[in-house]
């Protein structure tokens, strides 16, 4: 089994560094979206391929990018994505980083399936956890 890990493209929250890394709900730039397609062009996703993407809507919009007509589509699940390290819990999470709710997600997303383990995680993200849920 062979698992990659992809980020996103360039987004919104970084043309104005650091000025614009409390934008909420940043999407994917022009170059964020040709990244996104040579990228494409280099990787093979299978139509049987599972891809699993947190709830931002730069995640969602790369994730839209890399798949062909012929897949099933991407689980969403706010248990991916970066967790900064060192998280002081002294530090408010960054606006770029919230992630959309479930209420949200249905609207924007309706066609969108969803993983969801129990856990308060679409609450706050894997990046507002404490150590010790996370862990």
């Amino acid at each position: 089994m062979d698992i990659t890990f992809i980020r996103h493209g360039h987004a919104e929250h970084l043309l104005n560094y650091p000025k614009e890394l409390n934008r909420l709900h940043p999407g994917l730039t022009e170059q964020g979206k040709k990244q996104i397609v040579s990228l494409r062009k280099n990787i093979n996703i299978m139509p049987h391929d599972t891809i699993v993407v947190s709830p931002t809507k730069r995640t969602l919009e790369t994730v839209e990018l890399l798949m062909t007509n012929e897949h099933n589509g991407a689980v969403i699940s706010p248990l991916v994505g970066p967790r900064m390290y060192p998280q002081d819990p002294k530090f408010a999470p960054l606006g770029c980083d919230q992630i959309y709710s479930m209420a949200e997600l249905s609207l924007l997303y309706p066609d969108k399936q969803y993983i969801d383990v129990g856990l308060e995680a679409w609450e706050e993200s894997i990046n507002q956890m404490n150590t010790q849920q996370f862990t």
